[in-house]
């Protein structure tokens, strides 16, 4: 897990209730653990930093080299480099929902 994460977002099972549900969601670089942690990449198609794909796969998940992927809510980017794109596909995601 990301050290540097709130206490109280370090635990998958909060991922769990949420993206099953379509609520939007977003990881960039590291924070795909995240979602491997909380079984959540599962059938999905996502990026994160290239060292992750194997755990992405290992999951069940479809890794990408791709700039920012959008899977349903979700949306995900490799690395910093990536936030304009990463920030203008989750602006999309909340439209939709919003």
């Amino acid at each position: 897990m990301p050290k540097h994460l709130h206490p109280g977002l370090q635990d998958p099972e909060l991922l769990q209730h949420v993206v099953p549900v379509g609520a939007p969601g977003a990881a960039i670089c590291h924070a795909i653990w995240m979602l491997v942690e909380a079984d959540a990449v599962r059938d999905r198609t996502l990026t994160s930093w290239p060292s992750l794909q194997t755990d992405v796969r290992n999951a069940g998940g479809t890794w990408v080299d791709q700039e920012v992927v959008t899977d349903g809510s979700l949306v995900t980017s490799r690395k910093p480099d990536d936030l304009p794109a990463f920030n203008a596909a989750m602006l999309d995601v909340l439209g939709a929902v919003g």
